[in-house]
């Protein structure tokens, strides 16, 4: 990054720029074939068009092979420690609001060892984008199970099959009350940078799952689904306002059932017992649910924004009471709170 640091709060003009202006100096270091190359690709073609600066961008990573992204984006960036790349790009959105944060990692940095710092960063609702690239497995380690990773999967560090169950990120997010949760994937480029725009015009911590293929170590987890020749049958597009509908010839659909939701064939119910969905809506049963019909990756699955309420956002009403009580009591003084009661003689 080589831009001079405008200073907080400066804005003005953006100028144009194009997808070599966003990528660096770096040699991208992925194993070749690796759908980590698609994702930043995407989010390279996309930067231009969101009319934002570089040297106003943030990527903050943790540890794992998603975690090399910040070298390879001309922007200001940081690889942090492992899973605490939320934590860190938290700091650093209520010190710089004038600042874009994006954080990226994968399903081992960020629900493992992550876990915390990550529902809490949806929790508060702090103005981040939150990309979690999710392969079912450890790439960087060589080959261990994650905590994606299905029930019985062989690895290096489960040789007779995995016992535990696997948790499923956009679960875990809504469960979390995130504000913005989306799913996509790293073989439909148009499909990831349309999501990953309204992630970043999201108000609040947006968070987005990109099924990403390892395929050094879990190649084709999720063949099953997003290659072209299944992926209308397969992938369940959701379109706010609309029926959610799938299929070839739209011969499938989701519909409720027994307090969640089921997929059904159109031909059975017919066309107004769809159900239609609604992003916006508070109650977040309803995602949830939909969240649960894929009880595994071979399996009709949806795709697309799942969530997306306004309930305000951490930082702005963060401000807000520090400007309150600057306005009433003075900005204070650091060093008279540092030596004022109660204090403790050791």
């Amino acid at each position: 990054m080589t831009d001079t640091l405008l200073p907080e709060g400066g804005s003005g003009d953006v100028p144009p720029t194009t997808r070599a202006d966003w990528q660096s100096d770096q040699e991208v270091r992925w194993c070749p074939g690796c759908g980590d190359y698609s994702i930043l690709t995407a989010l390279q073609l996309l930067m231009p068009d969101l009319g934002v600066r570089r040297e106003k961008t943030v990527f903050v990573s943790g540890i794992g092979c998603a975690a090399r992204f910040p070298y390879y984006m001309d922007t200001y960036g940081m690889h942090s420690i492992h899973g605490r790349a939320p934590a860190i790009a938290t700091g650093l959105a209520l010190a710089r609001p004038d600042l874009d944060v994006w954080v990226v990692g994968g399903d081992g940095d960020m629900l493992s060892i992550g876990g915390n710092h990550l529902i809490h960063a949806l929790r508060r609702n702090i103005d981040i984008n939150i990309l979690l690239f999710n392969n079912q497995i450890y790439g960087l380690t060589k080959g261990q199970f994650s905590p994606t990773s299905e029930r019985g999967k062989v690895t290096k560090s489960s040789p007779i099959g995995s016992c535990a169950t696997p948790f499923n990120p956009v679960s875990v997010a809504i469960g979390a009350e995130a504000s913005f949760v989306a799913r996509t994937h790293d073989m439909d480029r148009h499909h990831m940078q349309e999501i990953f725009r309204r992630a970043y015009e999201h108000p609040g911590t947006s968070f987005v799952e990109v099924y990403q293929n390892c395929n050094v170590f879990n190649d084709g987890a999720f063949e099953t689904i997003t290659k072209k020749a299944v992926r209308d049958d397969m992938l369940i597009p959701l379109v706010h306002g609309e029926p959610i509908r799938f299929g070839s010839e739209g011969q499938f659909g989701v519909a409720r059932h027994d307090g969640g939701v089921e997929i059904v064939e159109v031909a059975d119910v017919g066309v107004d017992a769809l159900l239609v969905h609604d992003e916006a809506r508070s109650d977040p049963s309803t995602s949830f649910a939909l969240s649960r019909l894929a009880e595994s990756p071979d399996r009709p699955t949806p795709m697309g924004v799942y969530r997306a309420v306004d309930r305000g956002e951490y930082g702005a009403a963060m401000h807000a009471q520090v400007d309150q009580m600057a306005g009433s009591r003075g900005k204070g003084d650091l060093k008279a709170l540092l030596h004022s009661l109660p204090t403790w003689t050791v």
